[in-house]
């Protein structure tokens, strides 16, 4: 298998499954749209804050401290929203400690600011922060929750700016204009957080159903691969070979079906793995085994040592192969089973002869008559691998824990 298929393969492994708590991706236009609307609520805010403590501040001839604990009750969250919209941080919390500081400000206002009557026909400063007050509901409550704000805030400064004028005549008309715009603003501006919010939403609900869908599509593909490959190993391989058995009947006929089947059987065990280049029978010296058995332990997981013992000998690739893949399954046993305690492995080449790979490890051990059928790991994984290039496995194991001992040796 190529290094191209391979890096697809894991990446198809990083996709999030449907319903996981992997949701960075899948929620990703969402989290950008609302820090969108933080930084432009941010920056409107600052414009119409500004606005607003320059009144407040031009406002005051004499020093008044009912006034300034007004301002500090006002502008101290107000500021404290804005900081946590520029930061990204505490959004929540803050516009909604706000929301609520404005509008309690704004009822106390007409018992706690005494207002003349040269400025009773002007705006108040307060006033300028009716929207920034909708705005902040817009970023800490819930939808309905928005849509009273945006009604009943604007209602209440109506009915303050009413009673510093007595319910006089001439505040209903000025009062009225500004409540009806502020208002229609109010809902304006809802509507369009809830609408830029929805269609971040309907974005990244696409997205995750295209990704389920592709990734669905992928493994469909990835299982009609495999099952083609195994179908064709089928026909290939094992039929061939039976076939092969069923008219042998002079010894050479015989030898060559013990051949074939031989061959199969190891494309069959091989199908899980791909160490060393499939096929290929050139002949593999016993430092390549070891370097597979150190990349098998990395890839386990397991910290152990490989120690490399006897001469530099080569043996079939064939051999080879279904050498490592029946140590990488003892390995994996080890992992699994006894969490790889003690685990040693050893090399022991005899030149062009053999080798012989022995893994160990000091676990609880195991009952080898005892394993069910079914179980596999061992019977064929190792045993029958081995067996299938005439080799030989060996499996001790016991309470002090478990020996595999691997040998292929040249006839």
């Amino acid at each position: 298998m190529s290094a191209e298929p391979l890096s697809i393969r894991q990446a198809w492994t990083q996709i999030p499954s449907p319903g996981s708590a992997e949701t960075e991706f899948e929620r990703f236009t969402g989290k950008r749209m609302e820090r969108i609307l933080q930084t432009v609520v941010a920056i409107g805010c600052v414009v119409t804050g500004a606005q607003a403590l320059l009144a407040a501040l031009s406002g005051m001839d004499t020093v008044d401290a009912a006034h300034i604990a007004m301002i500090v009750v006002v502008f101290v969250p107000l500021t404290t929203m804005l900081v946590c919209c520029v930061l990204g941080r505490g959004v929540r919390a803050s516009s909604a400690a706000f929301a609520f500081l404005y509008v309690g400000a704004l009822i106390a206002w007409p018992l706690v600011v005494a207002t003349s009557d040269d400025q009773s026909h002007q705006q108040p400063w307060i006033f300028f922060l009716v929207n920034v007050g909708v705005v902040a509901a817009m970023l800490a409550f819930a939808l309905r929750m928005q849509y009273v704000w945006a009604v009943a805030v604007p209602l209440i400064y109506g009915l303050v700016r009413l009673m510093q004028g007595d319910f006089g005549r001439d505040f209903w008309i000025t009062t009225a204009f500004d409540v009806s715009f502020t208002v229609i603003l109010g809902l304006v501006l809802v509507s369009l957080g809830w609408m830029f919010r929805a269609v971040a939403a309907g974005v990244d609900d696409v997205r995750g159903r295209a990704v389920s869908d592709y990734a669905l599509a992928a493994a469909a593909a990835a299982a009609e691969e495999e099952r083609v490959a195994v179908a064709a190993l089928m026909h290939d391989s094992v039929l061939a070979a039976l076939i092969a058995a069923e008219r042998a009947e002079s010894p050479r006929a015989r030898d060559l079906a013990v051949g074939m089947a031989r061959e199969a059987l190891t494309r069959l065990a091989n199908t899980e793995a791909a160490v060393l280049e499939e096929g290929s029978d050139e002949p593999v010296g016993s430092v390549q085994i070891v370097a597979e058995l150190r990349r098998a332990l990395s890839e386990a997981g397991a910290d152990a040592v490989v120690e490399e013992r006897g001469g530099v000998g080569l043996i079939p690739g064939r051999a080879a192969r279904a050498l490592v893949l029946a140590a990488r399954q003892a390995i994996g046993n080890s992992v699994t089973h006894a969490r790889a305690r003690g685990l040693h492995i050893v090399a022991l080449a005899h030149g062009d002869e053999g080798i012989t790979v022995t893994v160990s490890d000091s676990g609880p051990g195991f009952d080898l008559d005892a394993v069910d059928e079914d179980r596999l790991g061992i019977r064929a994984s190792i045993m029958a691998r081995m067996a299938a290039v005439a080799g030989s496995a060996h499996i001790e194991s016991d309470a002090s824990g478990t020996v595999v001992e691997l040998t292929w040796e040249r006839e």
